[in-house]
């Protein structure tokens, strides 16, 4: 995913920078942008919920210990943070998507 959305985010730079804007490309990024909205919700239910996990498990691990425990606190923080840098990265993505969408339309409407 990550690198659809780069090579899309250089797609529309290019596009703006060339001044060829039309209705179809502008419908186009709406689709788009309505597509990444959608990963990065799916993304956010996600992480919050291996984040809610990891908190879970770290106070098993603080009211019970244990090697089990332990472990599975361990599990969910390295799965945790990968999450958080992709929720990170499609956020400012999508925003990044916002921003090329607003200029798009002041380039067509001069």
């Amino acid at each position: 995913m990550k690198k659809e959305i780069s090579i899309y985010l250089d797609y529309v730079r290019k596009k703006l920078t060339e001044n060829t804007i039309d209705e179809e490309f502008l419908s186009m990024l709406l689709t788009r942008i309505k597509f990444y909205q959608h990963e990065r919700l799916i993304h956010l239910i996600v992480t919050m919920t291996f984040a809610l996990m990891t908190v879970i498990s770290f106070f098993m691990t603080m009211s019970f210990g244990g090697i089990g425990t332990v472990l599975l606190s361990l599990l969910f923080l390295g799965l945790t943070i990968p999450y958080v840098m992709h929720y990170y990265f499609l956020e400012n993505s999508v925003q990044e998507l916002y921003k090329l969408y607003y200029t798009a339309l002041e380039k067509r409407n001069g």
